[in-house]
């Protein structure tokens, strides 16, 4: 197996609707704002090698959107799918599978493109499957009314009119209690309801290391407190007891968190604190597996 970072591309978002009620005097000591109060926000993909299997997890905004929405999202850097892929080897036809932790347009709208014939929408990645969890597919294409405008259907529907569209098994009733699931991708994936629901954090086993994919669990090194929350969360008090056990098991199990949204830091560990689960060391990731 090997790994490698895939960076889709930088942009920003409101610092408040990211931090929900926690004051700006505290959030912006790890996440700065400019004068539109805005801070800087990656979206930070994995690719994982396996034998014949090339999986990406998540896949960034995209670019088929108009000029107009991406005007909202203010981005910036040099950072595309195409070339993060093309700087490792590939090619967008190279990749087996797409994991998708949840279908917020900022984690799969590169899953579609609009094709070259202009004639409508089509899956990015003509070579892969596309994989989601049943019950959030069925929440993503039904949306409620908070989370409407997080979800398009020009994200959605071609994945499964195409036919390259399947469900992982979903999660198991053990009286509540988070566990992991084993999935047929290769790696154990940790399913929350607080931002969304059943958005899938996957767990992979690299060179005696455990590293995890947070995705919106732990956006940034500025949400590993327990009570700072996105404004985007559907449950938050939810998030908070899912986010809470999950902080003492990664500290527990020397867990590397990969930390899709933060523009700056790659890759975190945690500790116990007084204060609670704090980070404890930051690294890049040829720091930890070069």
């Amino acid at each position: 197996m090997q790994l490698y970072t895939i960076e889709a591309g930088n942009f920003k978002l409101d610092g408040g609707a990211m931090f929900g009620v926690v004051p700006k005097s505290l959030w912006s000591r790890t996440n700065p704002a400019d004068a539109n109060n805005m801070i800087d926000i990656a979206a930070r993909c994995l690719l994982i090698e396996d034998g014949n299997r090339l999986i990406l997890i998540d896949n960034g905004m995209g670019t088929k959107q108009s000029d107009k929405f991406f005007g909202y999202y203010y981005q910036w850097g040099n950072h595309s799918l195409d070339s993060s892929l093309k700087k490792h080897g590939f090619h967008r036809d190279d990749i087996t599978d797409v994991f998708m932790t949840h279908l917020h347009f900022d984690h799969c709208g590169g899953s579609i493109q609009w094709n070259k014939d202009r004639t409508g929408y089509e899956p990015a990645f003509k070579n892969a499957t596309f994989w989601t969890d049943k019950d959030h597919w069925r929440w993503a294409t039904d949306p409620n009314p908070r989370e409407k405008a997080s979800f398009f259907k020009e994200n959605l529907m071609p994945m499964q009119e195409s036919g390259q569209l399947k469900f992982v098994g979903g999660p198991t009733s053990k009286g509540g209690e988070m566990f992991l699931e084993k999935s047929e991708l290769g790696f154990d994936i940790l399913f929350v309801d607080g931002h969304t629901e059943k958005m899938m954090i996957p767990h992979i086993k690299y060179k005696g290391k455990t590293l995890v994919f947070a995705a919106d669990l732990v956006p940034t090194v500025g949400h590993i407190p327990v009570s700072y929350l996105t404004g985007y969360d559907t449950r938050p008090l939810l998030t908070m007891a899912e986010k809470e056990h999950f902080l003492a098991t990664a500290v527990e199990n020397d867990y590397y968190l990969f930390l899709e949204h933060d523009a700056h830091n790659e890759i975190c560990t945690l500790q116990s604190t007084e204060k609670g689960v704090r980070v404890d060391e930051i690294y890049t990731f040829n720091e930890v597996f070069n």
